[in-house]
């Protein structure tokens, strides 16, 4: 088994010494993953547990090569080309898997765009509402799709990523971009030219890591679980969901 030193993804962008991060190292970082994801999805299996965690760096520096781990629930899709048993971690769970209906490869797609979202902002587009690894309110708001692009953290990220998300997060499967899509996208598919835009999302990973390992524990607690409550009670608003990272972020001056 292979030792991968260069430590998870969002901790390599939070440690970060020098210089910004920007939306063209993110567009590269997105198109590495998308890689992975594809070699996947080409010989038919599907991840089904894409999270920032599985994301690792093979060494330390520069020479890092970022790759996609935990293959533990990764199934080969049968001839009917779907899955069902619901294998997740809230924060990157599709719309479908929470409805306990069948699901393909189109899973990783949603989970690839929750991961893209957080790598331009610095926190993720769905949050426990009361701080349950799952709460109701939150599973209401993956299954409508319910999510913003706050402006200040989002006012100069370029309309293309932003336009590559809402394909990601497309709530019916049906219409979700493929890998295939994503590859032919012009933000991934010319990754190298993406505007240089300084981010947020590491100064916001950095500030807010005390917060991190709660969304962790969070995640760890539905993985044992592995089950899913279909009792969906009426959706709290974004304004006051329980999102810590973001409610933190809109106290500042």
């Amino acid at each position: 088994m292979e030792c991968m030193d260069g430590g998870e993804l969002f901790t390599r962008i939070s440690e970060r010494a020098e210089g910004a991060f920007t939306e063209r190292e993110a567009a590269s970082i997105i198109y590495d993953i998308c890689q992975a994801i594809k070699h996947l999805h080409d010989k038919n299996i599907a991840h089904r547990d894409l999270k920032p965690e599985n994301l690792l760096y093979s060494c330390k520096g520069p020479a890092g090569i970022l790759k996609l781990t935990d293959f533990g629930f990764s199934k080969e899709l049968s001839s009917s080309k779907s899955l069902q048993t619901p294998c997740y971690t809230p924060y990157y769970v599709a719309p479908e898997v929470l409805s306990q209906e069948k699901y393909g490869k189109a899973c990783d797609m949603w989970s690839l765009g929750v991961i893209m979202y957080i790598l331009l902002c610095g926190y993720p587009p769905f949050y426990s509402t009361h701080g349950a690894a799952i709460s109701p309110g939150m599973k209401k708001k993956i299954r409508n799709g319910q999510y913003e692009f706050p402006k200040a953290e989002w006012q100069y990220v370029s309309e293309d990523a932003k336009n590559l998300i809402r394909g990601l997060l497309k709530t019916d499967a049906e219409f979700r971009l493929t890998i295939f899509d994503v590859m032919e996208n012009k933000w991934i598919r010319e990754h190298q030219n993406v505007p240089q835009t300084p981010l947020v999302s590491a100064q916001i990973l950095k500030e807010d890591a005390e917060l991190w390992p709660e969304v962790q524990d969070e995640m760890t607690q539905a993985l044992q679980t592995m089950r899913v409550d279909p009792d969906v009670p009426a959706m709290k608003p974004m304004e006051i969901a329980n999102n810590r990272i973001l409610n933190k972020r809109k106290k500042k001056p």
